[in-house]
């Protein structure tokens, strides 16, 4: 529980971190410029692509701001060519100097319009899909190399560790990027199709990109399940944001991806609940500009069936959600979604046209455009012939889509008519923490009614069954009113509802699982002295690590009392004249005797709980205050690395002690008590060497292993006082053990820094 609370907080600050940012602003061209100490650049370009490494560029500048020595090299494998006078690009700004960032992004890719004579399809497909699941944002850049200017590209954020704690808040789980690892196309012999080959995992390196530093094992439970146990897949998938993928591949014809010939274009990230989530990647081609094929026979883009694939041989994801009858419906009602919201409303022709607005000038002076500006200008409504190196023919989107409309309006599966849900309620709006409740929904057309609610953001929807039977808070038996009961035990309450008969399904919202409704917890403020700054380090080294994989300082705030208390309103700082530096996120909450740790970093900008101050190693004094009056304060002096600061035990006194990140404090690991030897450790922690002391002198045996089992010291002493030199063990934690002439043992963790 204690982790899902930082992720909470973390989860909390995301919108505040999305609006503070503009490098994917939609209506803002960015303006890139590379700068190469040497004239030949392209063809050191084109030479490194055959090892996939980076050109060192003397510098970069991005909207005026210079980085120097940044990574550049194409990318790309279609849209590349050494032909080409405009390929796409691939920017790394941390590439020789670690601490290079624009707006905290370090990797930069832009893409070269190949096959797209509307320029918008990558940063539209991508504006239409943010709406349904988590994806990158784009927009656009001016692209100069040297000087003279290359042309628009399409910018889209990078799936990185960053976007991983963004969206998923954290980034050390397992991570592919799933495209084969030579590239797809004609003669390709893998692919990361999730297809199940065998029990070992090196059958699976030529189709996936590991991304993390583990992961295979992960990756080969989940194909296994996918094959050949899928009544448990939502164990390991998550499920609704698979079929979001799907539904939205097959609405707006993007077959370079999994729902096409080569089912690649997609990542994978095993989250905190260890299911795999899928984040689309690579819309360049969307809107039928592939000419590669669903990969199961000919088709034609405007009349895509919504059901292509379902008994492909190569596509198991697709065959085995389309043969489970719920999620067929499910995933049914997400296409419909689509469809309606985006298309059929023309909401898409509103956003085309913004966008087509705001590029169109650096269209028409892009020197290396594939298409001509005429072409430009009509490619919402023709077909264009040619412009790639491919030659084919890319049709206009409003054409396309408006067949597509009209397609579905009359296809079998989309017309069935879906259950209604015309309201839906909680017996209090406002429940208190560990409060029983019901959930009621008031249904039409129905059959079965379910559920999905979770209690901590970060956290996997629970699916549960309702009733209409009367005995669920629902009212009478019979009257399409349909509860369940469930419990407040978390922080926040986020649901929603989906109710389906025997041919279709409707969520409510209908974006679920991607939006939800929300109930606001009813929990109270705090009093003077219900939290405190319970730990805290200054100079940390190897202790812990933050959602970004950074060694930060840190803040454990503690709350000692048996109630969830929100912290909104309340502020930390390090300066005594401005107990306003840094203001807890609003809706912060701790749960009963829990606790809660802010970074502090001076990085407000990472998602999360990260202050804009750090903690000095050589000591100052913290405070935790409503802004005016204070709740709790503390001052420490040198911090040696790896040692806290802490509370003895939660909510004590203050001492140097061995960490105890986001746990109880135990600060006096070196005395052990309830023993009529009395022993005592002393100094703790140590450095150098310690001293241990009994009451009662004995022969006694003492050993001491670090914690992978390894013996470090062993020896016999006779006396009530032993000094041990620790000079060469390493920094850690140590177990010890002293045994006496009858055989009792006695034992205790202890910390050397």
């Amino acid at each position: 529980m204690k982790s899902a609370l930082f992720f909470l907080f973390f989860a909390l600050s995301f919108s505040s971190f999305v609006s503070a940012q503009n490098f994917y602003d939609k209506a803002v061209v960015q303006q890139i410029e590379i700068f190469f100490g040497f004239t030949n650049w392209d063809a050191q370009l084109d030479a490194a692509t055959a090892t996939d490494v980076y050109v060192v560029a003397d510098s970069v500048r991005i909207n005026g701001i210079v980085f120097d020595s940044v990574g550049v090299k194409y990318k790309g494998n279609s849209s590349y060519s050494p032909n080409n006078n405009k390929n796409p690009l691939h920017l790394q700004l941390d590439y020789i100097k670690g601490s290079q960032d624009y707006q905290t992004f370090t990797d930069i890719k832009l893409q070269n319009g190949y096959q797209d004579p509307s320029m918008i399809r990558e940063v539209l497909s991508y504006a239409i899909l943010e709406q349904y699941m988590d994806c990158p944002r784009a927009n656009f850049a001016n692209v100069y190399i040297n000087g003279t200017l290359r042309g628009v590209y399409s910018n889209a954020e990078t799936i990185d560790d960053n976007f991983n704690s963004a969206h998923y808040y954290d980034n050390d789980g397992s991570f592919f990027k799933c495209n084969p690892v030579g590239g797809a196309g004609p003669g390709s012999t893998s692919s990361p199709d999730l297809r199940y080959i065998s029990a070992d995992t090196t059958a699976y390196y030529s189709g996936y990109e590991l991304k993390s530093t583990y992961g295979w094992t992960d990756l080969m439970g989940m194909i296994t399940t996918l094959n050949n146990d899928f009544a448990n897949i939502e164990t390991k998938l998550d499920v609704d944001r698979a079929i979001w993928m799907l539904a939205f591949n097959n609405v707006l014809v993007n077959l370079d991806s999994y729902s096409g010939a080569f089912r690649q274009n997609y990542y994978l990230y095993r989250d905190l609940n260890d299911r795999f989530i899928t984040t689309v990647w690579d819309l360049n081609m969307s809107f039928a500009g592939f000419p590669g094929g669903t990969g199961s026979g000919t088709y034609t883009a405007t009349t895509l069936d919504p059901l292509s694939n379902s008994t492909s041989t190569i596509h198991p994801l697709i065959v085995k959600i389309m043969a489970n009858p719920m999620f067929k419906r499910m995933y049914m009602a997400h296409v419909r979604t689509i469809v309606q919201e985006i298309f059929a409303s023309g909401d898409y022709l509103t956003t085309a046209n913004a966008m087509r607005t705001t590029i169109d000038s650096y269209v028409q002076a892009d020197p290396f455009k594939f298409y001509t500006y005429t072409q430009y200008q009509n490619s919402l409504t023709t077909a264009v012939a040619g412009g790639g190196p491919a030659g084919s023919s890319t049709p206009g989107i409003q054409a396309l889509m408006t067949s597509r409309v009209a397609f579905f309006n009359t296809n079998a599966n989309y017309i069935l008519v879906a259950p209604a849900i015309s309201s839906y309620a909680a017996s209090n709006p406002t429940p208190s923490f560990n409060e029983t409740f019901f959930i009621t929904a008031t249904c039409s057309n129905e059959s079965i009614v379910f559920l999905g609610y979770r209690t901590s953001h970060p956290l996997k929807f629970n699916r549960v069954q309702m009733f209409d039977d009367g005995a669920h808070g629902d009212g009478s038996a019979g009257d399409h009113v349909y509860g369940v009961q469930v419990t407040a035990d978390g922080v926040i309450f986020e649901y929603y509802i989906y109710a389906e008969n025997t041919v279709a399904g409707l969520f409510s919202p209908q974006r679920a699982e991607h939006e939800f409704h929300t109930l606001v917890m009813n929990i109270p403020l705090p009093q003077v002295g219900e939290i405190v700054i319970n730990e805290l380090m200054a100079n940390n080294l190897q202790t812990a690590v933050d959602n970004y994989g950074e060694n930060d300082d840190w803040i454990e705030l503690y709350n000692t009392t048996s109630h969830a208390i929100d912290l909104t309103g309340l502020y930390l700082s390090d300066d005594i004249a401005l107990y306003t530096k840094w203001a807890i996120p609003v809706n912060s909450v701790i749960l009963p005797n829990s606790y809660l740790i802010v970074w502090a970093d001076n990085d407000p900008s990472q998602i999360g709980l990260h202050t804009n101050f750090k903690l000095s190693s050589n000591g100052e004094s913290l405070f935790f205050s409503n802004g005016v009056n204070l709740y709790d304060q503390v001052s420490f002096s040198l911090q040696s690395a790896d040692i806290s600061y802490a509370r003895c035990p939660d909510a004590g006194v203050f001492a140097f002690a061995a960490p105890t990140f986001n746990a109880t404090n135990n600060c006096f690991a070196g005395i052990v008590e309830g023993s009529s030897n009395d022993l005592s450790i002393y100094p703790v922690p140590f450095q150098e060497s310690f001293t241990l002391r009994v009451t009662q002198e004995d022969a006694y045996e003492l050993t001491v292993s670090d914690l992978q089992g390894r013996t470090v010291l062993s020896t016999i002493f006779n006396a009530k006082e032993i000094q041990i030199n620790s000079e060469q063990w390493k920094t850690g934690i140590y177990l010890l053990g002293i045994k006496n002439s009858k055989g009792e043992t006695q034992t205790s963790s202890i910390f050397k820094y």
